[in-house]
């Protein structure tokens, strides 16, 4: 994956992790602020501040790239506990811009475990802070959106008097509206995951931001997945004449992603099978004609209820997702590529969690059915992707 452009910057400082007991601050570009205590690297980092309600799983989320240039605040109180193991990164890096806690770990316990999160997110260089009221961050951010923070610590946290000049630096940051971040993230160079045994089908998976587990549930279905860079072209899909087109997750605002959108299109008209989550579904929405917005504190968190319109069941789901699409959930839409109707609805707000295309061969939803971190009540839509490459094949 390509270094990604600060958020706007990052600029840490060797030191020691361990000492809890230096000071830092958290500043909303609203004006509020918090202060707590250095956690990770030292020196400052700024992006959009989000809550994530996740008990579990904070390995994965620091490692998802759809988190990129966002400062992560943590519900749990307790961050850490089982330290960092070498098996459950998502991807190859941390990506969140900034993390937020109100407890770390002193001493992670777990067999797995091979360093502590301090150190980790130390070593990586990514500013975080400690001893937060999250609890009061959380319901601040509910109650006025998600916005611009950034947080100091170390050589770039001023004197007392002169804190008007970090507001500056975070208002004068990048918003998440209208940015294009999925090629900060995507992989420079195709690779392949092997199917798991015999294999079935082949998939051209178009990395937006994707999950290291993803194409490993479809391997597990005995597809072999072919991941390709953002900046994939329609005939370089069609050069590995693929049983059908996955579409991944990915940070940022889908309004800028023109050329996924115009991918997708080519893919409707070829009549390929197609399947995407989270920016995928946004992807998709956009190439049918649906429009998309910023939801106000987005969706982040494992433990999501999202309804099946088809059946009524409810199914508790992984999200991590600050736009959504704007579709009609009433009615069946005619759109450029036959009708659609919205499969998911979100229980909590009525947000649009998935789209079916009822005349050609595609579905997308909102969440995250591969389950890392997260429950796997969903996981039976990647059984449904394989189910329609091999209606198309039949």
């Amino acid at each position: 994956m390509t270094p990604p452009e600060a958020a706007s910057v990052v600029t840490p400082e060797s030191g020691p992790a361990g000492d809890r007991r230096a000071p830092a601050l958290l500043v909303l570009e609203d004006g509020r602020t918090f202060r707590g205590r250095a956690y990770g690297a030292r020196g400052e980092t700024v992006g959009e501040a989000v809550f994530n309600t996740g008990m579990t799983g904070y390995q994965e989320t620091l490692t998802d790239p759809s988190y990129h240039r966002q400062v992560v605040v943590m519900t749990a109180p307790h961050i850490g506990n089982t330290g960092v193991n070498d098996e459950d990164p998502e991807s190859g890096r941390i990506w969140v811009a900034g993390y937020v806690v109100r407890d770390p770990a002193r001493s992670p316990s777990s067999w797995r475990s091979r360093r502590g999160l301090d150190a980790e997110l130390s070593a990586q260089g990514v500013v975080g802070i400690s001893g937060v009221d999250t609890r009061a961050l959380t319901r601040h951010l509910r109650e006025h959106g998600a916005m611009r923070a950034g947080i100091f610590s170390g050589p770039a946290l001023p004197g007392p008097g002169d804190e008007a000049a970090l507001l500056e630096r975070v208002r004068a940051a990048p918003p998440m509206h209208g940015a294009g971040l999925y090629g900060e993230v995507t992989t420079e160079r195709p690779y392949v995951v092997p199917a798991r045994g015999e294999k079935r089908f082949t998939v051209a998976a178009v990395d937006l931001g994707i999950k290291d587990m993803t194409p490993h549930r479809m391997a597990e279905r005995g597809i072999e997945v072919h991941v390709l860079p953002a900046t994939a072209t329609l005939e370089d899909l069609h050069a590995l004449q693929p049983d059908g087109v996955f579409l991944s997750n990915g940070p940022g605002d889908p309004a800028a992603a023109d050329h996924p959108v115009a991918l997708a299109r080519g893919v409707l008209d070829r009549g390929l099978p197609l399947f995407g989550i989270c920016f995928g579904n946004q992807i998709l929405g956009r190439a049918l004609g649906f429009g998309t917005f910023k939801l106000r504190y987005g969706h982040h968190g494992i433990n999501q209820p999202v309804q099946d319109r088809a059946t009524g069941k409810v199914e508790v789901t992984a999200h991590n997702h600050g736009f959504a699409v704007d579709a009609p959930t009433d009615t069946v839409s005619d759109t450029p590529y036959g009708r659609v109707e919205v499969s998911h609805v979100c229980l909590n707000d009525g947000v649009v969690e998935g789209l079916r295309l009822l005349d050609r061969p595609g579905f997308s939803v909102q969440y995250h059915p591969e389950a890392a971190a997260g429950p796997h009540d969903a996981a039976y839509l990647f059984d449904r992707f394989t189910q329609l490459m091999e209606d198309q094949r039949a």
